[in-house]
């Protein structure tokens, strides 16, 4: 399996996740100069950004492994591109949420990480 189609599979599952969850996903890989952001959902008037993490091994306690504060800011970044190119969603509250998944479990971590000023 490719990591692309490996990433491909695990954005597929996190997304079931999140829309069992009553989230609805509206967008997937955006992309900008800054970086990728995996998806884009809804949670009642929030829009969620969020970063897949499709690992063989590891979860939530890995956060800052694999998601450190260069990588937050890239999707920081990129989540404000996509407001300014929605502005319907603009004046919506954002929260940032982390899926982490292993061929046994999904984890999905809201409000993993937050923007500071």
């Amino acid at each position: 399996m490719t990591s692309r189609t490996k990433g491909l599979e695990g954005e597929n599952r996190a997304a079931a996740v999140l829309e069992q969850a009553g989230l609805r996903v509206m967008d997937r890989n955006i992309r900008w100069k800054t970086g990728e952001i995996d998806l884009v959902a809804l949670d009642g008037e929030t829009v969620v950004f969020v970063e897949v993490k499709n690992w063989p091994a590891g979860g939530p306690e890995d956060l800052e492994y694999g998601i450190d504060r260069k990588k937050q800011r890239r999707i920081i970044e990129t989540a404000k591109y996509f407001l300014s190119s929605h502005r319907e969603y603009s004046d919506r509250p954002v929260r940032f949420d982390v899926v982490f998944l292993n061929s046994e479990t999904v984890t999905h971590l809201e409000s993993a990480f937050m923007e500071i000023q």
